[in-house]
């Protein structure tokens, strides 16, 4: 199956190249850069010297020869481009906020109007795979809706407050340097940021209420000096209280079977560079404190957009996905 991956020089387009690499049916064809058009794609991802003898294009969609495209674009970009490829008969996962949210609630949070809105399938593989599969178009979570849903899915529908707390590593900034950023600013130092207004609470929100659950939802995310990862501690208040065996029992049923979730003490190490999510829950009756750990450029970003491309597309889900993380 041939890919393009639109908007290719950032670090989600690298990691899409990069885990692709090794996926039994799928090859990226072609990746785009207007910026870049021209250069090889390992003179900004060094990485993949010696992998791809890809060059970035900009090629009008009209020109693509492929079969599915990636959205990797900045978000309210994507639905420019997600109706034009869908139309020629190409299956788009994009990664973008797009199509995550309700029409208001996105030109409310977003602050732009949506000249594009259609319903798509939320690509949280775990929590919504019957709605991926035999479809053209799924759009792919936030990272930090990912990591914070899937600490909370098994106990959110019995539980009157969720409150998250997000630690986050500097790449989920994006590629461009910025005084945040800046070394001096992020070395050995943890920076709260948007604590009561952050753009993905909107979809925590969405996905407690699609689970069945009533709870107010708090969100409060970290920046902390880390290249990779996301560890979000989730403060579940119950209605009723459940004992330690309860809890573990339940996530256990919950995630039986799930290829990229782990039951096991979250260390972002232990995850980084890969699909997966580690969770670990902890019971005083009626708080249950929930700990996961994903690497956001990964099960965050691009290996949970190959995952939904699988699904999508009838492969095995877990096709080039299945390395382990970076530890140390």
């Amino acid at each position: 199956m041939k890919i393009a991956i639109i908007g290719a020089s950032g670090y989600a387009g690298g990691d899409l190249i990069r885990l692709l690499l090794a996926h039994s049916s799928a090859e990226v064809t072609c990746a785009t850069s207007r910026k870049l058009a021209g250069k090889p794609v390992d003179s900004v991802h060094p990485n993949l010297k010696g992998f791809t003898r890809l060059c970035f294009e900009n090629p009008s969609i009209d020109a693509l020869d492929v079969d599915l495209a990636f959205l990797a674009v900045p978000h309210t970009a994507a639905m420019t481009y997600a109706g034009p490829l869908l139309e020629r008969g190409i299956k788009v996962v994009d990664l973008s906020a797009d199509y995550r949210l309700p029409k208001d609630t996105f030109e409310k949070v977003y602050g732009v109007q949506h000249t594009d809105y259609f319903e798509a399938p939320y690509g949280l593989p775990e929590l919504h795979r019957d709605q991926c599969k035999d479809t053209d178009f799924i759009s792919n979570p936030g990272c930090f809706p990912t990591g914070a849903t899937l600490a909370a899915a098994p106990l959110a529908s019995l539980a009157h407050t969720i409150i998250y707390d997000s630690k986050t590593g500097v790449s989920g900034a994006g590629d461009n340097p910025s005084a945040v950023t800046h070394y001096p600013n992020i070395g050995d130092n943890v920076n709260p940021y948007k604590w009561t207004s952050h753009r993905h609470l909107a979809e925590m929100k969405l996905e407690a209420g699609r689970l069945g659950s009533t709870a107010k939802v708090y969100f409060t995310p970290h920046l902390v000096p880390v290249n990779r990862g996301i560890l979000t501690t989730a403060h579940i208040l119950l209605d009723e209280p459940m004992s330690q065996d309860e809890v573990e029992q339940l996530f256990q049923r919950y995630y039986q079977g799930e290829p990229f979730i782990r039951y096991q003490m979250p260390v972002l190490a232990a995850v980084r560079g890969s699909n997966f999510c580690d969770i670990k829950a902890e019971s005083e009756g009626d708080r249950v404190v929930v700990v996961s750990a994903i690497d956001n450029l990964v099960k965050g970003a691009s290996g949970q957009a190959i995952q939904n491309m699988n699904i999508m597309c009838g492969f095995d889900e877990r096709d080039g996905l299945m390395s382990p993380g970076l530890l140390p």
